[in-house]
């Protein structure tokens, strides 16, 4: 394991991130909200981190190997929530607690959308565009941006993007060159999110909170720039642009690269995981909305499927936006939207969960074992679509699955040592290994309450999901240390 080469490069990407400090400052500095002292403090701080960690190693070029790029994607986003975090802690009004500090970083670089901050009407302008900011370079990966940079600077980035880069099949690219691909999905993603902005500013936003959420609904992060989230701005469109926005970035975004190269739409359509990904937001929201008009809970019927169709998609993609409380919602809805977080949305895309093409095979190899059972000397082999997909494809998601099961657990018991009830730590669980946000019982409207142990225990679990569970898991093996 070449440590020194690791921490060099440690070195130049905190450095990078650094200056991510810099706009919240001058967001300040317009504003004239006087936070902006916080940025500055954590700009220089992260700055000479970066540069102590650069400087000795500069000379240690090589080449990564699959253990140096899994272990650095592992110490980037620690590191980096680290970092992340000085703003929090340096600010003045209100002051937080460190704790308080890195799960709100943390939360924010891996589009988990959990906060512990409460009256975000108050905050000065330049904290609420930092988290927004946070989420939007945490939902692509900030890994893929700095793939784009590495090879640059002696170092390539295959190693990194397979480590980083959610999905089942991880070894496929879309353009040849690496730098290419993690350059392309960024014109898109930053395309999306100028639209996404402009929508939100056409349909009565501010232009601040438009390019805020804008970073957050691409992203499929959940933060908001008020404590009611969208619920603040009472407006159906906005929660119609919000709703389609989701649905796009919950998309596998090396499907709409496809779409952009052939310049044809039909392509979405030849993707057997984007139909099954969009016959679940439609199911999830006819079922919502028949129970919301049934019970009453909206005065009419437009009102009803408004909602239904917003809490439906913002929960299932993992986004975690609000217009209403869906934990007071009728009957079995709560439970349900917090189990469709599960599912999430597709491989390849900034929202968070098992991924729909993870849960659509794990069906298919239950329906090859009941199969199999009436005819123990059949072959049966399982398709996505017209192609039959290798045992190994399928080996390495119940893998995935078995292990996925085993931290969720850990952690839930864990959180339940710390004193919390059985709901709360269940749904506390779901919404930080999900990527979620929002939970129910004691964290249905922030974690702010919950004992500094358990915002520990979910930071990790935040890691573990936006890592897809794999590339964090492997650290704790034996083999892995082997050389």
């Amino acid at each position: 394991m070449k440590y020194r080469a690791i921490i060099r490069i440690l070195g130049i990407l905190v450095g990078i991130f650094s200056f991510t400090m810099l706009p919240p400052a001058l967001v300040s500095l317009i504003y004239k909200d006087g936070g902006g002292l916080a940025f500055v403090l954590a700009f220089v701080a992260s700055f000479l981190i970066g540069l102590v960690m650069w400087y000795p190693n500069r000379q240690e070029v090589s080449e990564l190997k699959a253990r140096e790029g899994f272990l650095i994607v592992v110490l980037f986003w620690t590191v980096l929530g680290l970092a992340g975090s000085l703003p929090f802690a340096f600010m003045s009004a209100p002051s937080i607690s460190m704790t308080d500090a890195i799960f709100e970083s943390f939360s924010g670089l891996t589009t988990t959308g959990a906060t512990v901050l409460t009256g975000l009407d108050f905050y000065p302008k330049a904290v609420l565009f930092y988290r927004q900011q946070l989420q939007w370079l945490g939902g692509m990966g900030i890994i893929v941006l700095a793939v784009a940079i590495l090879p640059m600077l002696g170092v390539g980035g295959l190693q990194l993007y397979r480590a980083e880069t959610p999905g089942p099949v991880k070894d496929s690219k879309m353009t040849p060159r690496i730098a290419d691909t993690a350059k392309h999905l960024w014109y898109i993603y930053l395309t999306l999110t100028l639209a996404c902005a402009g929508a939100y500013w056409a349909a009565g936003m501010t232009f601040f909170d438009a390019i805020c959420h804008s970073f957050s609904t691409i992203a499929i992060g959940g933060f908001s720039t008020h404590d009611a989230s969208l619920g603040y701005f009472d407006n159906p469109v906005i929660n119609w642009i919000c709703v389609v926005f989701l649905l796009i970035s919950g998309v596998n975004f090396a499907l709409h690269y496809g779409v952009v190269k052939t310049r044809s739409i039909f392509n979405y359509f030849k993707d057997p995981e984007f139909k099954i990904f969009l016959l679940i937001q439609l199911a999830l929201t006819l079922l919502c909305f028949t129970v919301l008009w049934q019970h009453q809970v909206y005065d009419t019927a437009e009102t009803a499927f408004n909602q239904a169709a917003f809490q439906a998609v913002s929960i299932s993609t993992t986004a975690g936006f609000a217009t209403d409380s869906f934990a007071d919602w009728p009957l079995f809805l709560p439970i349900l939207l917090l189990f469709a977080s599960f599912i999430g949305g597709c491989a390849g895309s900034t929202g968070g969960g098992l991924k729909v093409v993870r849960v659509v095979l794990l069906y298919l190899q239950g329906v090859r074992e009941l199969n199999r059972l009436v005819h123990p000397k059949a072959v049966f082999s399982i398709k996505l679509g017209r192609r039959a997909l290798p045992d190994k494809v399928v080996d390495a998601i119940w893998g995935f699955f078995s292990a996925y099961a085993l931290v969720f657990v850990i952690t839930m018991i864990s959180l339940m040592a710390t004193g919390m009830n059985d709901l709360t730590a269940f749904s506390a669980t779901a919404a930080c290994l999900n990527n979620l946000g929002p939970g129910l019982g004691e964290v249905a409207a922030h974690f702010g309450n919950i004992p500094d142990t358990a915002k520990q225990i979910l930071v990790v679990a935040m890691l573990f999901g936006r890592l897809e569970i794999f590339t964090l898991l492997v650290l704790f093996t034996p083999t892995f240390w082997r050389s």
